[in-house]
């Protein structure tokens, strides 16, 4: 039997490979994100449980079922954060920022939910997120819609999505509509699947999420959330369409479309894509007025959303022109052990003379054929050799490994400014 210890199932390396798409799409969210006015708010990935029973309710998978829960030393309960929404107003309400001015928050990182692992799915996953506290009208509804679009579209996945958007109403509106939601349902409990069963009296508009294919029917024909919509609620609805068209960007009404967590209300929306299975969901949020009073603080409007990341990098990966490692410019090879000081100099002197160079120092035992092979396999544009005919001489030698036969001897003086005006300015990796 192997002794070797596997990494938790659903709980994935990120390797270098693919680390390097990983940087790109947070520089892309950072840019995006100052360019709108968020600001960064980092957070406890441990909260007590009571949060999220609170927030997220008790009757959802996630709480029921899916969260990482243990109680510590003082037996309190404590869960790895499952969603962000719910920290992110703990943290505006307990350090005293929800107030004093309209806030625009963004986080990210990693979050946890026990669930069966699959493709865009997994047990610790990693998402941004983003939080408006303080602003009730549907103008933000269509910024931040319009923020989770330009995303997309900086991440260059935008033409493999499409937006689905849908109102819950108000508390008084969907209080009427789950009326007669129960009693639509009920007619037909014996056709109901066993978790619509269980959702029928806990909450039946949590049966309209089911991806369950034989229900599909039932729910097409259940009543319709947007026909209950009390008078604010529906002018909020038409004017959050109104400048959405105003601003020409495409959408579906999904009257099914009710979100997994109980905390929301008025306006919802998700970014699916049909190219990632199952699990189509990439971006997706909506407005949560009655929360931030739930968990203690002053009535306050706010409306979030979250992206995930493992989902928006499949499908980044998709692309014919997906981001790559990134290869090295030049890798320096010391003929000899004589000659690893001198090549330790001229890498740094390189590093500091070029700005964004990638100069490999090719340490360790092997001969010359050996470094000369593990350099043209890098991808490495130019090797720099320093021997000791080059110490004498103080020059070294500079060799193409893309194109044949092309070398020279250059002055060790020479050498930054060289590369730096010849090459390093104008040739780049594809």
């Amino acid at each position: 039997m192997s002794n070797i210890i596997q990494a938790v199932r659903g709980m994935h390396d990120i390797l270098p490979d693919a680390s390097y798409i990983w940087r790109h799409v947070e520089q892309v969210l950072l840019d995006t994100f100052n360019s709108y006015g968020y600001q960064e708010i980092r957070l406890p990935i441990l909260e007590k449980t009571d949060l999220f029973k609170r927030t997220i309710g008790t009757v959802t998978d996630i709480v029921g079922k899916e969260m990482y829960t243990f109680a510590d030393k003082s037996e309190e309960s404590l869960s790895l954060r499952p969603e962000g929404t719910a920290g992110c107003v703990r943290a505006a309400i307990s350090n005293g920022h929800m107030y004093r001015s309209v806030q625009r928050l963004w986080y990210s990182g990693p979050f946890f939910r026990r669930e069966r692992p699959q493709q865009g799915r997994c047990r610790q996953f990693h998402q941004v997120g983003a939080e408006v506290f303080a602003l009730s009208g549907p103008d933000i509804d269509a910024e931040l819609i319009l923020l989770t679009s330009r995303i997309l579209k900086n991440l260059n996945i935008a033409h493999l999505v499409h937006l689905e958007i849908n109102s819950l109403g108000s508390i008084v509106s969907r209080q009427t509509y789950r009326q007669e939601l129960l009693a639509y349902f009920s007619q037909y409990h014996a056709e109901l699947d066993t978790e619509s069963q269980q959702r029928l009296t806990l909450n039946p508009l949590r049966i309209l999420d089911s991806k369950n294919p034989q229900m599909a029917t039932l729910i097409a024909e259940a009543p319709k959330l947007l026909d209950y919509l009390d008078t604010a609620a529906a002018s909020h609805w038409q004017q959050l369409l109104a400048y959405l068209d105003h601003a020409g960007l495409k959408y579906t009404i999904n009257p099914h479309l009710v979100r997994g967590l109980d905390y929301y209300s008025n306006t919802v929306f998700e970014w699916v894509s049909p190219n990632l299975g199952a699990q189509a969901t990439v971006c997706a949020g909506g407005r949560y007025d009655g929360l931030i009073h739930q968990l203690g603080g002053k009535s306050t409007p706010a409306i979030g959303f979250a992206l995930g990341l493992e989902r928006a990098i499949l499908l980044i990966q998709q692309q014919a022109n997906a981001y790559s490692v990134p290869l090295p410019h030049v890798y320096v090879i010391p003929e000899n052990n004589d000659s690893i000081a001198t090549a330790l100099i001229l890498s740094e002197q390189l590093r500091s003379g070029i700005p964004g160079i990638n100069v490999v120092l090719a340490c360790g035992h092997g001969n010359l054929s050996t470094k000369f092979k593990k350099a043209d396999k890098s991808g490495a544009i130019w090797a720099i050799i320093i021997g000791s005919d080059e110490r004498v001489m103080d020059v070294v030698t500079l060799k193409s490994l893309r194109v044949v036969g092309v070398q020279q001897t250059i002055k060790m003086a020479d050498l930054v400014h060289y590369l730096r005006s010849q090459f390093l300015a104008t040739v780049k990796h594809p």
